[in-house]
């Protein structure tokens, strides 16, 4: 293809640049441009753009470039194939060339890719919307061959003169930008920022000292405990990778695991990982410390590795390690990428016994067929949320289904992230099983762990499953003599008394401290006492709440009551005794409910344990089946090897019926008919004489169809339950 300079400057004009020659220059070489979409190529973008920068006129206007890549293309190119890819790619350069002919040049950066050169913009926010126009012209279907295709795509801009003063650096910076848009998931498009060109430093850096640190023995782990719900006893360990470098310092996990999956370092950090929790576990067991079970997290780089499982066994052996002392814990993500891996390598997993805990559950595309699917023994609840569990009834929604949901497939739930006595209540009284945070410990290097085992440190009675709390009343009003009159009153009631001043600070005060009974005033500065019970049942919907008021509005109370919010209406002033009366049947009425919780929670801890119990037997019931249907095979294969071995064989029961008889033997005894199952008294009486006449010998001679045979025997029963004697015939020679 050859396009004279001023053809090239009309198909590709710059807004506020005049052409670049005039139509009587000498034709441009076809080397710059592309064969497949017309367009210039990467060779030729370079000049466009020095040229565009250098004709910037002198009132600041905005440069701006645009690269464009088409996401996902290499899937493109399987699905569709290659012939329709590359008409693919042929409409597309077609659609960017008309969605910016006015404003720009478009160049065929790379296979999938293509840059946007657009100058003489005023402002940097129509360069967002001229990227948002080509956003929208590549989502539009294409039709090829009658096959309608639906793209997206990922844009990387950078500005001159901000982003940088010369072609390489903008080029450059673009491609910094487009990468920023699809490490954030792609669709969208991203502006180069400062911090961008920071983070490729610093992951440089990183890359390098991360190299040498496992050599240098600057990775540490850590180890945090997770707490057991019902016992408030150590239930298990956490192994956290803890880096300090020579030359970085204390490096955080958030970033040096991201390096390490993106330069290949995974693999080698998780086996290091894995044999480092088998060392301690074995130092622990030899110093006499009580170990629970120990969890090492897996990429899923690794994760796919084949030789992951026999990583883990080999660890194991070295120190002397059994299975039921290390698992396993993976993200929803592992198991989304390659279902056939995934599925070799948790087989393998599961022959030498190892255990998985799902990780993170809720954060991914969480997913109740993982549950069902795979085999894990507990999941995770993210620290996202559990931070506002107490406060917010979405994240409060979310833990009580996975709770539940787990624990109707018989797995035990562990929450993430329980730094509050208040988040570690919410969650004993919705059954979690578990827990890991700072309220119990954080994570602890061996020594402090050590410490911790000799300690034997547990969570207070009242955090457990099932501790009776105390009564506690948290009065409301913002009159404070109001509230110090009812504190005087209410103080032999035998109970823990909590004031407020507004609903606001109610609420405040509910999300630190467990409360039975609440009794507010109504008439109250920005939140009423209606409007204030209503949030409080959300938070904790077990409260019994009451108002207690000397203002009246019939139609809010009316509905308070109606929809629950509300569980009495008394009036000021009070009656002392009455007042006593009304607030101690409230906690009686509170205790009951939670007499029927704790006595729901004994049952469904019942069920719980009949869901484990029950999921243990189907996985063994599964083992067994498989187990005999590879007997079965390996049955048939020996039946069938002895079928054509070229030796008569017969296989005689305990009562001298015949089991088996093979081709060889049919052949020489029968000629015709059928052996098996005939009495061999019957059948072949001087064979079975021969045999009756061994004694304690083994072999023996007969004389048949005047031949001299061998006669060689083997009493079945030693080293298996068959029954019986096997028999073959060798020829002797004549």
């Amino acid at each position: 293809m050859r396009l004279a300079y001023g053809e090239a400057a009309k198909a590709f004009p710059i807004i506020g640049i005049p052409p670049i020659h005039s139509a009587h220059e000498p034709l441009v070489d076809a080397a710059s441009f592309d064969e497949l979409t017309g367009l210039p190529n990467r060779k030729s973008l370079w000049p466009l753009l020095e040229d565009a920068i250098n004709r910037i006129p002198a009132d600041k206007q905005v440069l701006a470039l645009l690269v464009v890549d088409v996401d996902h293309f290499s899937f493109i190119n399987t699905s569709i194939g290659y012939d329709r890819a590359d008409k693919l790619l042929q409409l597309l350069a077609q659609r960017l060339d008309c969605s910016v002919r006015d404003h720009g040049v478009v160049a065929r950066h790379g296979v999938d890719e293509f840059a946007v050169v657009l100058s003489g913009i005023p402002h940097a926010r129509e360069v967002s919307a001229a990227a948002e126009r080509i956003a929208r012209a590549v989502a539009g279907p294409f039709t090829i061959d009658g096959v309608n295709v639906r793209i997206t795509c990922s844009i990387g801009i950078s500005l001159y003169p901000q982003d940088g003063g010369d072609t390489a650096t903008l080029v450059r910076n673009a491609n910094l930008a487009l990468h920023r848009a699809k490490d954030i998931g792609r669709n969208n498009l991203q502006f180069f920022a400062r911090e961008l060109n920071e983070r490729v430093v610093e992951r440089a850096r990183l890359d390098i000292a991360l190299r040498s640190a496992v050599e240098n023995h600057e990775m540490h782990m850590h180890y945090q405990p997770i707490a057991d719900l019902q016992t408030g006893k150590l239930a298990g360990l956490e192994a956290l990778a803890r880096w300090k470098s020579r030359e970085l310092g204390d490096v955080s996990p958030d970033r040096f695991i991201a390096v390490a999956e993106e330069c290949g370092l995974i693999e080698q950090l998780g086996e290091w990982a894995i044999r480092c929790a088998c060392q301690d576990i074995r130092y622990w067991l030899d110093h006499g410390y009580g170990v629970p079970r120990v969890a090492v997290n897996v990429s899923p780089r690794q994760f796919r590795d084949p030789s992951l499982a026999t990583i883990v066994s080999n660890a194991m052996s070295e120190f002397g390690i059994s299975a039921d002392m290390l698992c396993l814990e993976v993200t929803e993500n592992v198991l989304m990428q390659d279902t056939p891996a995934c599925e070799a390598t948790l087989a393998r997993l599961a022959a030498i016994g190892i255990d998985l805990v799902l990780d993170d559950f809720g954060t991914g595309y969480s997913s109740l067929g993982y549950l069902k699917r795979y085999a894990f023994r507990k999941v995770k609840i993210d620290r996202s949320f559990i931070e506002n569990i107490v406060t917010d009834s979405d994240d409060a929604a979310i833990a009580r289904t996975v709770i539940s949901m787990a624990h109707s497939l018989g797995i035990r739930v562990v929450a993430e992230g329980v730094e509050t006595e208040e988040q570690c209540e919410f969650l004993m009284k919705n059954m979690c099983d578990e827990i890991q945070g700072f309220l119990y410990a954080p994570p602890l290097a061996p020594d402090a762990l050590r410490e911790f085992l000799r300690e034997g440190r547990a969570l207070p009675g009242r955090l457990l499953r099932q501790a009776r709390p105390s009564r506690t009343l948290l009065l409301v009003d913002d009159e404070t003599n109001i509230v110090a009159a009812l504190k005087r009153l209410l103080r032999p009631a035998n109970c823990t008394i909590l004031t407020a001043n507004s609903g606001r600070e109610g609420l405040e005060i509910m999300s630190r401290h467990p409360v039975d009974v609440i009794v507010s005033d109504q008439r109250m500065p920005e939140m009423t006492g209606v409007e204030f019970l209503r949030r409080a049942k959300e938070l904790s919907p077990d409260t019994i709440r009451i108002v207690l008021s000397g203002y009246t509005e019939l139609q809010s109370v009316t509905d308070a009551v109606n929809e629950g919010a509300i569980y009495k209406f008394l009036t000021k002033p009070w009656d002392d005794c009455q007042l006593r009366a009304h607030i101690d049947e409230a906690f009686r009425r509170k205790e009951m409910a939670d007499e029927n919780r704790r006595l729901d929670l004994e049952v469904r801890t019942a069920n719980f344990d009949l869901a484990v119990a029950n999921r243990r037997l189907e996985e063994i019931t599964q083992q067994q089946q498989q187990q005999i249907r590879r007997d079965e095979v390996s049955l048939h294969v020996v039946r069938e090897a002895l079928h054509h071995v070229a030796l008569p064989v017969i296989g005689l029961d305990e009562d001298d019926y015949i089991a088996f008889v093979n081709v060889a033997a049919q052949g020489l005894l029968c000629g015709s008919g059928t052996l098996l199952g005939c009495d061999a008294r019957d059948v072949m009486p001087e064979l079975l004489a021969a045999v009756g006449s061994l004694g304690q010998g083994n072999s023996g001679t007969l004389d048949l169809k005047g031949a001299t045979y061998c006669v060689n025997c083997h009493r079945m029963g030693q080293g298996s339950e068959a029954r019986g004697i096997l028999v073959t015939l060798t020829r002797e020679p004549s």
